[in-house]
This record gives structure tokens, C-alpha cells and sequence, in this order.
């Protein structure tokens, strides 16, 4: 194998590698922003945990965030707007990214 073969096989892992990075965020952030939200729907024991595996599956309706958005919100109602949900998000993104970086180390 010459010098480079093995740098495209070595980026093609690191890519491999920091796709499987954000989708593992990506779900992690979904299901903290779930909790997040049975915790104000008022959702006890078991229930949290049905309920934040129901927003990861609303990410796989559409590309992006807006279809978890929409199902957060939508279930929220009154109690908190798309925006709060958004921004609610973003943070979690963050400490997602965080965590799963965490456990790779």
C-alpha cells in the first residue's frame, strides 16, 4: 500500500469515526432534551424513559431538528413555546457533545 493509500484510508476513518461522533451526540442531546420534557409533563419512572426514546425516533422523520422541535412542543403545548424547546436543545447539544466526547477518551 503506498503513502497514500493509507492517508485516504486513514481520513476515511477519522470521518467514519466523527460521523458516528454527532450521530451519538445527536441522539444523546434528543434524549436529555426528552427527559428534560417528562420531567414538566410530569412523567414518573418508566414513563421519562418511554417518552425520551419517543423524541429520538421523532429525529429520524426528516433531516435537522425541527420534527423533534415540532414533537417536543407539540406535547409541551402551553407549558413551553418552539423556541424554549429550540434553545432548550442547543444547550443540550452542547452537554451532549460533551458527554459522548467524554466517554471516548
Amino acid at each position: 500500500m503506498s503513502t497514500f493509500d493509507d492517508r485516504e484510508h486513514a481520513f476515511e476513518n477519522k470521518y467514519a469515526h466523527d460521523e458516528e461522533m454527532k450521530f451519538k451526540a445527536a441522539a444523546r442531546a434528543n434524549r436529555l432534551l426528552g427527559i428534560w420534557a417528562a420531567e414538566i409533563l410530569g412523567k414518573k419512572g418508566d414513563e421519562v424513559n418511554a417518552y425520551a426514546a419517543e423524541v429520538i425516533k421523532a429525529d429520524f422523520e426528516e433531516a435537522g431538528h425541527e420534527d423533534v422541535v415540532r414533537k417536543v412542543a407539540g406535547d409541551l403545548g402551553d407549558m413551553a413555546d418552539a423556541d424554549t424547546v429550540r434553545n432548550k436543545l442547543i444547550e443540550l447539544s452542547a452537554l451532549a457533545k460533551e458527554q459522548v466526547m467524554n466517554e471516548t477518551d
